[in-house]
């Protein structure tokens, strides 16, 4: 099952210092202009490649992001069908990050 959350709900996992695996699944460009603090990158062109060599535990708590929601969903579900069981979907991405005030980093 893919679960959705807000940014505000990563937000706060992102506060509490939650154990989660969290990945920016975007492309090297949109990752070196803004990133979300303490992301993962591991973007879709490379996903089905290195997919394993970051996320080796299949039941723990996995939150992707990326631009706007669309590809991390897919991400998401590549997961799903991989046998991953606790995937959570950013909504809105990295856009309702920015517009909600919370910080990126980039470089």
């Amino acid at each position: 099952m893919i679960k959705e959350c807000d940014v505000t709900e990563v937000k706060t996992k992102i506060d509490a210092g939650d154990n989660f695996q969290f990945i920016d699944c975007r492309e090297l460009p949109e990752w070196i202009d803004a990133r979300i603090p303490g992301a993962t990158f591991l973007p879709l062109s490379e996903f089905e490649a290195k997919y394993q060599d970051v996320l080796k535990d299949k039941d723990q708590d996995i939150v992707i992001y990326c631009r706007s929601g669309k590809r991390s969903l897919n991400a998401c579900m590549f997961l799903l069908s991989k046998g991953y069981t606790n995937l959570t979907n950013v909504e809105g991405g990295i856009i309702s990050w920015i517009q909600s005030g919370y910080p990126t980093q980039n470089g």
